[in-house]
């Protein structure tokens, strides 16, 4: 017997089966007139690469896919921030113990917008906070929602920040409620910022064919697509990623809305295939 022969059977015997017509795939893009491989293929391409939204729908005309630019926004809204929900434990995996703390100016019906933004000191993104407000009680909220759910081993030894005083404020509340480590460092020095800042300038890339957003929540919800994509770009689901390139990340994005085979079936399959080839 030989070990082509036993991958192919596993294969077979894993080979993906269309859901029931009640099920979480079908559910997920129900009334949308489009397979849902199309919908998650827009959404993914206008987060990932900062064009507009008519330039979007000309390039999906050219492949044979005639959909309205407005209906594409729609799409956006609706799964951008569901799929940065699905992945987010593929991605939030801090891999260095020492971050990075800053924000950033976004235009939100023609006023700015402040958004926080966390990394590694390896340019890893941690989290992401929009707040119209710049005080304490937005970095608190923002360092709040970063340090939650971490496991003991991820929890930040130290948090970079530059002047603000509000991060001190906000530490020493979080440290006192015991929502962040007692012995978590908070340190100020702006040079060691610069890799926070340069990622920052890698997402107004693809916030700038925005061209500003009509309220917080469109903005949000468009943010938190550009924030997964960039991730997943850095390689911070590479583990993930069966075949460490852009297909293999955008199966990654299916996988998370039940679409095609399963993570087993495909790794099974691209086993079998290498097996072959040798």
């Amino acid at each position: 017997m030989s070990i082509q022969w036993l991958c192919c059977k596993v294969v077979g015997a894993l080979r993906w089966k269309p859901r029931a017509k009640g099920g979480r795939a079908v559910s997920d893009f129900k009334g949308r007139h489009f397979r849902g491989e199309i919908v998650l293929w827009a959404v993914r391409w206008y987060c990932r690469y900062g064009i507009s939204y008519r330039d979007l729908e000309q390039m999906m005309a050219e492949r044979g896919v005639s959909v309205d630019h407005s209906t594409i926004y729609r799409w956006v809204q609706r799964y951008a921030p569901e799929i940065e929900r699905r992945l987010r434990w593929h991605w939030r995996r801090p891999r260095s113990r020492s971050w990075r703390v800053d924000e950033t100016y976004v235009k939100v019906r023609g006023k700015w917008s402040y958004l926080y933004r966390a990394v590694d000191k390896l340019g890893n993104t941690i989290d992401f906070y929009l707040s119209p407000t710049r005080n304490t009680i937005a970095a608190k909220r923002f360092l709040g929602k970063a340090l939650r759910g971490l496991k003991d081993w991820e929890q930040p030894e130290v948090i970079n920040t530059d002047k603000a005083p509000t991060y001190a404020a906000a530490l020493a509340e979080l440290k006192a409620e015991g929502k962040c480590p007692k012995d978590t460092q908070h340190r100020q020095v702006k040079y060691l910022n610069n890799i926070v800042e340069a990622d920052h300038g890698k997402l107004k890339q693809l916030i700038r064919p925005v061209r500003g957003f009509k309220s917080m929540k469109t903005a949000y919800a468009t943010i938190k697509g550009f924030e997964v994509m960039r991730a997943l770009r850095k390689g911070q689901a590479a583990i993930f990623n069966l075949t460490r390139d852009i297909l293999g990340e955008a199966r990654l994005v299916e996988r998370a809305f039940g679409l095609g085979p399963s993570a087993l079936t495909e790794a099974v399959q691209l086993v079998g295939e290498r097996l072959e080839a040798a």
